[in-house]
């Protein structure tokens, strides 16, 4: 299923051809990426993980789990030179309906306290804290918290 989102950037399935460019985008926007052996394991186990391209360049991707009447969002990236022009918030905006249509009443993340701009545009979407996660992601001194946040769909 391909849909089109923004002049000409389109949403379909990850498939395994596309691990180099997600595992090297993931390495150039996290201090403590993913491995391509998780995101193989996400497409293994049956989540719902996408490829956001343009023109046939990947430049986002995401991974949705489903379970039973929730979506959890594990991991959700844009790459570096494309971020901060609304294509998160479209890949987010995307992965709610593909939720709401899977009959997910609900929608949950973590995410590190120190990442304000994806705070910002989780909050911006309707998402709200609902707790926090202590010592959730390693981190240079040792380990950080995630805010775990959550909305009604």
């Amino acid at each position: 299923m391909t849909v089109v989102t923004q002049q000409q950037l389109s949403v379909r399935r990850m498939q395994a051809r596309d691990l180099a460019d997600v595992v090297r985008i993931e390495a150039m926007v996290h201090d403590y990426p993913w491995t391509r052996g998780n995101f193989a394991d996400s497409m293994q186990a049956g989540h719902d993980c996408w490829i956001y391209a343009e023109q046939h360049n990947i430049v986002g991707y995401a991974v949705l789990m489903m379970v039973l009447d929730e979506a959890h969002l594990l991991n959700i990236s844009i790459a570096k030179e494309y971020q901060a022009a609304g294509r998160g918030y479209a890949l987010l905006q995307h992965l709610m309906q593909l939720a709401k249509q899977a009959g997910a009443a609900n929608m949950f993340l973590e995410v590190r306290q120190s990442n304000l701009p994806a705070i910002r545009l989780y909050e911006r979407t309707g998402f709200n804290e609902m707790g926090i996660r202590r010592n959730y992601y390693p981190a240079t001194t040792g380990r950080e918290d995630a805010i775990l946040m959550g909305m009604a769909l």
